[in-house]
């Protein structure tokens, strides 16, 4: 480590001597190669000129330098000499100052004033900033006038290898496929230098593996990570882990480096074939087991993993391969064996199927190395089991006449126990299936018998549930349907479809059809119905009706004569007998009503009542409408009458939902004047006190009465105007029976004690007749004429 630490610093200080060597003369000959001097170097000599030979000259800038340059991270015991600034006007007194301003002018970098040395006082970093812009002024030192106008120069950084190279996005991780040939891409790493690539190499990145070899390689320039080995096999490694190295000068001594990690993992393919954990597998099952359930599970076992590994089962050779089935669980990638048809072990004890698993998804590179397939050999037993019995026949069919007898042998089911064991049978019906009871079974030998009549006409089939049980073993129990189908025999006789009732107009012809007939049976004969129509035989000669047999199996009737009439007879009753083709055949009479109506000239029935004739002559039926609907009219004209009369009589009450607001109340009576002291109580108008008790309101008519309330206490006499109104205005907040409306109520009372006396008339010991209205005539024509009218009353009170 000493040894490797001293190799470090050797490295890093042998160019930088060289440096110094090199650049620090060439910095102070600088002012000396490019200096252009004048032959006065002062502008002293330079004045002195002008006023002896007064010949003007053009002014030259007199600064000499070259760019100046610092290597970064340079310290040592003092400040370290930059460069030297020098201008020909200096004729090496000590009259001319030098200034440096700008970037770290003063701080970083400081100018001897005399001499125009530049010193670095601190470390510089070239990443942080790689140079400095200055100005630097020559001024007189005693005046600070600038003798020449400023200039700017720069200083740059030089650049030392002190940053190693990093990888600012590792550690890596990367994929590559398994089984890959020499030279496969798998990543590619990117280190950064901090240092300056243009100057020198200390920003050349040289790339290696550290670790990861033989396995895989990198491009040293370009660090492009590649494999190295052919096949290699995901199943025996499947992750490596690779270190990788940049290394700046070049990858020379001396230069520094950086490492990252990179993990390579190997994806799957498909280079291995599924392989069955065992060639020989043996399953058992019960012979009752239901259709679809799992007997067994096998498993190919694929060293590849996700679809590479996914694998098909199939059935390929064996007994069995119409009985069994085998699926794939995609969970588990095993084999499912399940039972496709019923077994029975008294007709075969075991079976034997071959069993194949193959890949579903097959890489072609890889198909040289063999089949990705393999099989295996199951063997099945079928072990007995206690089964229920089976029937000769899944359902069964019966048929019987309805005039069966009772106790008649309809048919019969069989049963037999499949086991070795052969136990008897025994025989009943689901009474559920026949809760009239009218079937019964024998329980030995399956013979079903009728228990009660039959009618096809109630129910043409009867469907029943035999059920068969072992006699040793009571929960081994089978069940068959029975369909029963009522044959029919001819035992209704057939009748009218409806209740039939025609209608004969009296002015009808001889021959017309009155009514056509049709008819019904309840019975099926196997040709259909054929029905044969007749009168009775004591009118077969009936004088006004007569049959006549249709070719749809309808009946038409027909009249002889034409003349009907009502007043003579109404209804006839007409007997007709219907037989149908049955054996015995069957016959009922029905009874068809006939009605003489009076019709239109067009045929058209409208009155079939014999008191239609009873009316007066030359009424219609639309009269007869016509005077209903005036009779009805007058009467909603009364009834609108006597409402209307109702309404006027009704006394003027002002409901509580109306308005009083806008109501107008007029009274016929008429008040005798200010004398009349019996129509009201005047004391209310003139003392406040004398109003203590409830006077209820005659504007309103309230919904609810309430007892009248307590008067509030009594006033006293000096009360004021305000105060009594503040009272009064309490004692309508609180009355119940005040209407929800804004009123406005009348006070005659004017308050006691006012300097002006009072307005009213009321008590007052003046009258009229002491007043002097002269002074009407003073106030305007406007107040003549009510002047002249008071004139003339005081005139004619004194005559």
């Amino acid at each position: 480590m000493p040894e490797r630490l001293t190799e470090m610093l050797m490295d890093t200080w042998t160019p930088l001597i060289i440096l110094w060597i090199t650049v620090i003369p060439s910095i102070y000959m600088a002012p000396m190669n490019q200096s252009q001097v004048l032959p006065s170097g002062s502008s002293t000599g330079l004045k002195r000129l002008n006023e002896e030979q007064r010949v003007l000259h053009r002014s030259k800038r007199g600064w000499v330098w070259n760019q100046m340059f610092v290597l970064e991270e340079f310290s040592g015991p003092e400040p370290i000499l930059v460069g030297r600034l020098h201008t020909d006007l200096d004729p090496g007194s000590s009259k001319i100052k030098y200034i440096l301003s700008g970037d770290g002018a003063g701080t970083i970098f400081v100018i001897n004033d005399k001499t125009g040395d530049i010193h670095a006082m601190k470390r510089l970093d070239r990443e942080e900033k790689a140079e400095y812009t200055l100005t630097a002024q020559a001024v007189d030192r005693d005046t600070n006038q600038p003798l020449e106008p400023p200039s700017e120069f720069i200083i740059k950084v030089q650049d030392i290898n002190d940053n190693p190279p990093e990888f600012v996005d590792g550690p890596y991780h990367a994929t590559v496929p398994e089984m890959s040939v020499v030279g496969t891409f798998v990543t590619k790493v990117t280190a950064t230098d901090a240092d300056d690539p243009v100057y020198g190499n200390s920003a050349k990145l040289v790339y290696s593996i550290l670790e990861g070899q033989p396995y895989f390689s990198i491009e040293p320039h370009t660090a492009i990570i590649k494999t190295a080995l052919p096949n290699m096999d995901r199943e025996a490694k499947e992750e490596y882990f690779v270190v990788i190295q940049a290394k700046d000068m070049g990858g020379h001594m001396g230069g520094l480096s950086g490492t990252t990690t990179v993990t390579i993992t190997l994806t799957d393919v498909n280079d291995n074939p599924p392989k069955f954990a065992q060639s020989l597998y043996h399953f058992s099952v019960m012979e009752d087991v239901a259709l679809g359930e799992p007997i067994g599970r096998v498993k190919a076992n694929d060293l590849d993993i996700g679809e590479n590994a996914k694998s098909s089962y199939d059935i390929i050779e064996g007994d069995g391969m119409d009985i069994f089935e085998i699926t794939t669980d995609a969970q588990t990638q095993d084999g499912i064996i399940r039972v496709r048809k019923p077994l029975d072990f008294e007709t075969k004890k075991s079976y034997t199927l071959k069993v194949e698993a193959a890949n579903i998804h097959i890489d072609p590179r890889f198909l040289s190395g063999g089949p990705f397939k393999d099989t295996a050999t199951v063997k099945i037993v079928v072990e007995d089991a206690d089964e229920p019995p089976v029937f000769s026949s899944p359902t069964y069919l019966l048929e019987v006449h309805e005039n069966a007898a009772l106790n008649s042998v309809l048919g019969q089911v069989t049963a037999h126990d499949p086991d070795v064991s052969s136990s008897p049978i025994r025989f009943s019906i689901d009474r559920h299936t026949d809760l009239e009871r009218q079937f019964n079974i024998n329980a030995e030998d399956g013979k079903i018998t009728l228990a009660t009549p039959l009618d096809r006409e109630t129910s043409t089939w009867h469907n029943i549930t035999i059920v068969a049980t072992e006699t040793r073993n009571h929960s081994q129990v089978s069940r068959v349907p029975v369909a029963i189908k009522v044959l029919d025999v001819n035992d209704n006789a057939p009748e009218f479809a409806s209740e039939h009732e025609a209608f004969l107009c009296e002015n009808g012809k001889p021959g017309q059809v009155i009514q056509i007939v049709s008819a019904v049976d309840k019975d099926d004969p196997k040709n259909g119905h054929y029905f044969l129509y007749s009168l009775l035989p004591e009118m077969v000669n009936n004088p006004n009706f007569t049959i006549k047999k249709n070719e749809d199996n309808t009946l038409s009737i027909l009249a002889k004569h034409s003349a009907f009439s009502r007043q003579k007879q109404e209804v006839y009753l007409l007997p007709i007998v219907i037989s149908d083709s049955g054996t015995p055949p069957m016959s009922s009479t029905s009874t068809l009503t006939i009605r003489v109506c009076g019709c239109s000239s067009d045929g058209i029935v409208q009155s079939c009542n014999v008191e239609a004739y009873v009316l007066p002559i030359g009424l219609s039926m639309g009269a007869l409408i016509a005077i209903l609907a005036c009779i009805i009219l007058l009467l909603v004209i009364v009834v609108l009458f006597v409402t209307l009369r109702r309404h006027k009589n009704e006394p003027l009450i002002i409901k509580d939902d109306e308005d009083v607001r806008e109501n107008i109340i007029r009274y016929d009576d008429e008040g005798g004047g200010e004398e009349d002291t019996e129509a009201f109580d005047i004391a209310t108008l003139q003392n406040p006190d004398g109003i203590n008790g409830f006077l209820p309101r005659k504007d309103i008519k309230p919904d609810l009465q309430f007892m009248p309330r307590q008067g509030l206490a009594p006033v006293p006499n000096g009360v004021d105007v305000d105060e009594f109104i503040n009272v009064r205005l309490h004692e309508a907040d609180n009355d119940p029976t005040a209407p929800p409306y804004d009123s406005i109520q009348i006070y005659g009372y004017e308050g006691k004690g006012s300097a002006a006396g009072s307005l009213s008339s009321l008590e007052s010991s003046t009258s009229d007749s002491d007043q002097n209205f002269d002074y009407l005539s003073e106030w305007g024509p406007r107040f003549k004429r009510l002047g002249e009218l008071y004139s003339v009353g005081e005139s004619d009170k004194e005559t």
